[in-house]
């Protein structure tokens, strides 16, 4: 299998974006740091490992209405609409971010980026479902539900960000075996879970 990661993209400087990768058949989490820019932090990650394919839970694309002033709606892809996900619109800065960094790491490096979206694996997965939420505490039971179902050993995952992650990073190991979803159309953005 080719070498992929997951990432939780979260607010440059809030310390929040997460990466999964497999490393010694052992799943490991590095985290970016509060205060610090975390698509540098990324930048660093791939001079370090160079992953060939990314599934990054953050939009890629924007509505084909704003780019070619075709399509119906300015604010949802088919994609978004099909998951019940935010609209790229709304999350504004990020996905300018994601698109920027995607570029300008494929251009680097010849990488290959995915969105992902963990929630929506999470409302497929009634398991995970019944341990996981942004307003629930973290829990050691949604980490050994998730463990159960990965292919390798986790190590300690210590946040929801990092949890994520690896949801983004087994997004990936889905798709390599082909038990995975595709949302979306090629032309205006696809979300892989």
């Amino acid at each position: 299998m080719s070498s992929w990661i997951g990432i939780d993209y979260g607010s440059k400087m809030a310390g929040t974006t997460a990466i999964c990768y497999l490393d010694n058949q052992i799943l490991k989490l590095v985290q970016s740091d509060k205060k610090k820019d975390a698509d540098a932090f990324i930048s660093n990650f791939f001079s370090e490992r160079q992953p060939e394919i990314v599934f990054i839970d953050a939009p890629l694309s924007l509505p084909l209405s704003l780019i070619s002033k075709e399509g119906d709606s300015y604010f949802y892809r088919p994609c978004d609409r099909e998951l019940g996900a935010m609209s790229p619109m709304f999350l504004g800065g990020l996905t300018a971010r994601a698109i920027r960094l995607s570029t300008q790491l494929w251009r680097k490096y010849d990488v290959t980026f995915y969105e992902t979206y963990p929630g929506a694996l999470v409302r497929q997965t009634d398991s995970i479902a019944a341990h996981y939420g942004k307003k629930v505490k973290f829990n050691l039971d949604a980490v050994n539900v998730l463990q159960a179902m990965l292919p390798y050993r986790v190590e300690t995952i210590q946040n929801w960000h990092q949890y994520d992650a690896v949801l983004a990073w087994y997004s990936g190991y889905r798709f390599h075996t082909g038990i995975h979803k595709t949302y979306g159309n090629k032309e205006e953005g696809q979300i892989i879970v």
